[in-house]
């Protein structure tokens, strides 16, 4: 398939910039995929569709404040940076994307904070807006850590909103998020809330985690038409071998496994095994998913609607048909579904 098959025009009033008051109050679209029906339900109803002993499957990453805005050296130019993931804990190393990146170089220091008492020197240029820092900070590691993240920003990405409010930071997090690493949210996991849960215990449908640090890759613009040549960014995926097991389970049950966002869904098809079943895993996954794909794990899929040309909307196409989703989606926009992630969902079965 081609990159130009998944563009559409998306007006910005189509992007929610603020989460629905409850967060498992917003619409949600149902999207049978062997039959190409539609229903308009909200998201609460999910447990319509799942039964006794079926299995939802959540990423419980946890979005850390990764947006820094600092000054340069001298120059007191303003910078904005954000902060992808931590290399060396001992040395303060982290990779992190630098804008605007085209004046700042090896050797450059950068000042955070009011009173600039955070400084980080610049000792590597990984790509042409990539960087390497090291904070200068001779305190303990827990002490640096703190005033790191306190001088952070929530990182949602400013096509939703340019400016984030306090309340963001407890919005733009699963109530379920454990393991701190992400600078994106789980999108889809947003809409689960305390009662959803409690009522999947009385409904005996199950739950497990896997963890997939979600970086920026699935926001980064697509430049290749063909799509078998574009590249994914790496993310840190855990699957533990208890989590593995339970999975496993459910499929020779013949039970329903909701792969709960994008994430999920390619972490699960990263280490499968002959008999389609998932291996344990702990390392870097790039997988890349797009129409035709057969998947072996999930055969159910909760996102919510994504942006045009996305890797996201590829994933989600590829489980659903791309025909049948491109139709979904043509519905979302003429029905008023909001995209993005404090948008609403989509459930395809």
């Amino acid at each position: 398939m081609k990159l130009s098959q998944f563009h559409f025009p998306l007006p910005q009033n189509k992007i929610a910039t603020d989460p629905p008051r409850w967060r498992d109050e917003c619409k949600m679209m149902v999207l049978h995929k062997d039959t190409g029906e539609i229903e308009h339900r909200t998201f609460k109803d999910i447990l319509d569709y799942f039964g006794k002993g079926d299995l939802f499957v959540l990423n419980d990453t946890k979005v850390f404040p990764a947006k820094l805005s600092g000054k340069k050296e001298k120059t007191g130019a303003e910078i904005e940076v954000f902060l992808l993931r931590e290399l060396n804990q001992e040395q303060r190393l982290w990779d992190v994307i630098v804008d605007p990146a085209r004046k700042i170089r090896i050797g450059n220091k950068l000042y955070f904070g009011e009173d600039e008492s955070l400084v980080a020197e610049v000792i590597d240029n990984t790509t042409s807006r990539g960087r390497t820092l090291r904070f200068l900070y001779d305190g303990p590691y827990d002490e640096f850590k703190k005033t790191l993240f306190s001088l952070g920003d929530t990182p949602i990405p400013r096509w939703v909103k340019p400016h984030t409010v306090p309340e963001d930071r407890e919005n733009y997090q699963t109530i379920f998020a454990a393991h701190e690493g992400a600078v994106r949210a789980p999108a889809a996991g947003l809409h689960f809330s305390r009662e959803l849960f409690n009522r999947m215990i009385l409904a005996d449908v199950d739950k497990v985690f896997i963890t997939d640090h979600m970086g920026t890759g699935h926001f980064r613009k697509v430049d290749v038409e063909d799509l078998s040549k574009h590249k994914m960014e790496s993310e840190h995926l855990i699957i533990t071998p208890e989590a593995a097991e339970r999975i496993n389970q459910a499929k020779r049950a013949g039970k329903r496994v909701l792969g709960v966002g994008v994430t999920v869904m390619r972490g699960l098809e990263t280490y499968v095994t002959t008999n389609d079943e998932v291996n344990p895993y702990d390392g870097w996954t790039n997988k890349f998913i797009f129409p035709p794909y057969r998947f072996a794990i999930s055969n159910a899929c909760l996102s919510n609607f994504h942006v045009p040309g996305s890797t996201m909307l590829m994933c989600v196409a590829a489980f659903g048909g791309y025909d049948n989703v491109m139709k979904a989606y043509k519905l979302a926009l003429d029905m008023d579904y909001k995209f993005g992630p404090y948008g609403d969902a989509l459930l395809i079965v």
